[in-house]
């Protein structure tokens, strides 16, 4: 069933600073936040050449400088080949070099941004990749879908760079796919060819805006529409989808003074309740979830429970309700990395088998991979979720500063 949603984009006040807020709705709630401090500037995503600062060989990773006063982390376990900015004899990174590097993750807590010689150039189809030379597809492709899509690349893909296939493809007609990648692979080009003419901690290539960053990153054909009531906004996501030459999703702009549009989707109260530590369930049932430094711990409770069957029914009926929010919470809260959740012991291995299948199923609808690693021998579930971008809780955080 083709579940569609809304995307708004507008401003509201949090501890007295107005920020930008994008929420997607879905099924009458919210199912996805990002906050953004417009005075805030965002380094994900960008290419700079960077300056080697130190090697340490015994954790594997160079620390690398990309503009005064930030530094960065780098995997030195990383297959990608280094662009050095700068003559070389050898292939061998050392302190002073200068190189080519995207900013992949950013600083998280007291962790350093991280940065990598892997390029990725991402449109609304595809993303193209300096290193990995080859085709690979989203997971979230069906078969028939994915040799649809080779048969239109094959004859077209780079020598030099790779191509990642996007969810949003599935639809796209073939002349759209091509005409993209054929602009990815302008933009790499670009890029390389103005890396032998900057000074170290030149800006090569920014990110799009956040609002087309969010856009890009959801799936437009299960956006009933786009609400904003930010001009600037209006303009850029009418932009980008002219880019497409497309009208399939509508671009509405909301004009009404005597009720906001954060008003009208009780934004407000959306990011209050997604900071709570505590989440009911319709049964009477509740989370805990709590964001530590090193994992995510969520623990199931009985709470107000008060079902009449035997009681293993009654945990399993409570676990099945869990996990579902579970999958929601971790989507809209934006949590990422290693996330133990303890749920109500069950006896039956049929019981388990079933909690851990059917979490999977919910954690497939989340445009984020997310993976159900395993049950411990304490009954405790092992999730892992990729990690990018801060989790909402420490976007407002740092609003609080």
């Amino acid at each position: 069933m083709k579940i569609l949603s809304k995307l708004i984009i507008t401003h509201m006040i949090w501890h007295q600073k107005e920020v930008m807020v994008s929420a997607l709705a879905e099924q009458g709630r919210i199912c996805q936040l990002h906050i953004f401090h417009e005075k805030e500037k965002r380094i994900l995503g960008n290419i700079y050449i960077g300056k080697v600062q130190n090697i340490v060989k015994n954790i594997h990773a160079a620390f690398i400088e990309i503009a005064d006063g930030i530094s960065c982390y780098y995997s030195m376990d990383e297959k990608s080949e280094i662009f050095f900015t700068n003559p070389k004899k050898d292939k061998t990174m050392k302190i002073g070099d200068e190189v080519l590097v995207q900013v992949s993750k950013e600083g998280i807590k007291t962790k350093l941004p991280c940065v990598s010689g892997n390029l990725n150039f991402t449109g609304r189809y595809l993303v193209l990749t300096s290193q990995r030379k080859e085709l690979g597809f989203s997971g979230k492709l069906k078969k028939e879908e994915k040799k649809r899509i080779r048969e239109i690349l094959e004859d077209h893909l780079p020598k030099q760079a790779g191509v990642i296939v996007r969810t949003n493809c599935r639809d796209a007609d073939a002349s759209d796919i091509l005409r993209e990648l054929k602009q990815l692979q302008n933009q790499y080009e670009d890029v390389l060819k103005r890396a032998s003419t900057r000074v170290c901690f030149s800006l090569l290539k920014e990110n799009i805006p956040d609002s087309i960053q969010v856009l890009q990153s959801t799936y437009t054909k299960n956006l009933e529409e786009i609400i904003t009531d930010d001009k600037a906004v209006f303009q850029q996501v009418q932009s980008y989808l002219q880019c497409y030459e497309t009208q399939e999703v509508p671009v509405r702009f909301y004009e009404d003074s005597l009720l906001p549009l954060a008003k009208l989707y009780s934004l407000e109260t959306a990011v209050s309740e997604a900071a709570q530590e505590r989440v009911w369930l319709k049964s009477g049932g509740f989370l805990v979830i709590q964001q530590t430094e090193a994992f995510v711990c969520i623990d199931v409770n009985t709470g107000k429970f008060s079902g009449k069957k035997e009681i293993q029914e009654t945990f399993r009926k409570i676990n099945l309700e869990a996990a579902r929010e579970i999958a929601w919470q971790l989507r809209l809260r934006n949590l990422s990395g290693i996330i133990l959740i303890d749920f109500i012991n069950l006896e039956k291995e049929e019981d388990k088998k079933e909690l851990l299948q059917t979490l999977q199923v919910y954690l497939k609808q989340d445009p984020v991979k997310g993976t159900v690693v395993d049950m411990t021998p304490l009954n405790i579930v092992e999730v892992t979720r990729k990690k990018v971008r801060k989790s909402l809780l420490e976007e407002l955080k740092a609003l609080e500063k």
